[in-house]
């Protein structure tokens, strides 16, 4: 990435920063549970794309969004995983419920599953943001987080 576009980047609001890393880590996630669905339940692919795509969120929030952090890195990793947990069985449950919205609507499966599982990335994405920026990557102080 240019070092023009990459200053540009950085100087967008923090939440802006945030849905463009958290964008692209989902993007990454969604794709990944498509080739996952060829040998593993829906599920289970859900939950190994997130995995994925909590893998590739830590890097980019860490450097991108919350780069001035303060807490150790085994600390953040632990609170990443933690808040990703969390939200990832959140966007697991909400993928199964709009799936069966999905084929109920007359969906092939294919689609239904490609949409339940967006639509779950996107709703999940808002418990990120306030997990991370409150615990993962916020002050060290915990009464100054609030």
């Amino acid at each position: 990435m240019s070092g023009k576009l990459l200053e540009l980047l950085r100087a967008l609001p923090k939440p802006a920063r945030f849905l463009l890393a958290g964008g692209g880590a989902a993007g990454i996630n969604w794709l990944a549970r498509f080739p996952l669905s060829w040998f593993l339940p829906f599920f289970v692919a859900v939950l190994g794309a997130a995995v994925i795509g909590m893998l590739v969120g830590f890097v980019l929030y860490r450097g991108f969004v919350f780069p001035g952090s303060e807490r150790p890195l085994l600390l953040q990793a632990r609170d990443f995983f933690a808040v990703n947990l969390l939200s990832s069985g959140v966007v697991a449950l909400l993928a199964l419920a709009f799936l069966r919205l999905a084929v109920l609507s007359g969906l092939g499966l294919q689609w239904a599953e490609a949409l339940a599982h967006a639509a779950a990335i996107g709703l999940g994405a808002a418990l990120n943001y306030f997990g991370h920026n409150l615990f993962t990557f916020g002050p060290r102080n915990r009464a100054a987080r609030v």
